[in-house]
């Protein structure tokens, strides 16, 4: 019985390896852009215009305050409707982005908040404009504020990733359904799903973990 578990596991890797691509790269084409996306607004949420910063966080609080799987049914069968067309992958790009970046706006919005206001003062104070205050000041130090639950929003983004399953990407957690259709064995099968995940995110969780201790050293010695 074992021989033969193991004779289906060996079957279907490659088949999973191919899942886990798509995986990484979703992930990876919404992380780069989500984070681009989520610093500026983070910035300019923390800006003086009240009107830019009410609709910023509008826009946080929609995106955080509704279940993802609405999000991307939104972007995949309502925004057609718009004249917006996209096929499965760009939408799942689409709407992870738009999501995350919600998320990793509050985080950089935050870590400029720590910042204590006298940098601010000094900055100005040296003759800089707004640009090279938050340039050469203010961001450098909000770094150590922002990176520890940055690190950790991304592997929150890549299990989210499951998701966009249901618009028909073919990525780690479709290739689980489709294999439990011929394979009976769905402990099997979603335990290799588990792993796979665990294998992308766990060196994630550990710079996590590694960021904020370094971050509460340096605090102490503060």
């Amino acid at each position: 019985m074992i021989a033969e578990y193991a004779s289906r596991l060996i079957q279907i890797i490659p088949f999973f390896l191919k899942g886990l691509l798509m995986t990484v790269v979703v992930s990876g084409i919404s992380l780069v852009l989500s984070t681009a996306l989520g610093f500026i607004l983070g910035i300019l949420r923390t800006g003086r215009s009240r009107l830019v910063s009410r609709s910023i966080g509008l826009y946080v609080d929609v995106m955080r305050g509704t279940p993802f799987v609405v999000q991307i049914f939104i972007v995949f069968f309502i925004l057609p409707e718009w004249g917006l067309q996209l096929d499965a992958l760009p939408a799942a790009i689409l709407a992870l982005t738009a999501m995350t970046s919600a998320f990793i706006c509050e985080v950089v919005a935050g870590g400029i908040r720590a910042v204590p206001k006298g940098q601010w003062e000094a900055a100005a104070a040296s003759g800089l404009n707004k640009f090279q205050q938050l340039k050469l000041v203010i961001l450098p130090q909000a770094m150590r504020t922002i990176l520890p639950p940055l690190v950790g929003q991304y592997v929150l983004m890549i299990k989210d990733s499951s998701v966009v399953s249901v618009i028909g990407v073919t990525e780690l957690t479709r290739v689980g359904w489709q294999t439990v259709v011929r394979i009976p064995e769905g402990l099997m099968v979603f335990t290799l799903v588990g792993v796979l995940y665990f294998v992308i995110c766990y060196p994630l969780i550990r710079l996590s973990n590694s960021l904020e201790q370094r971050l509460s050293q340096e605090s102490v010695r503060l």
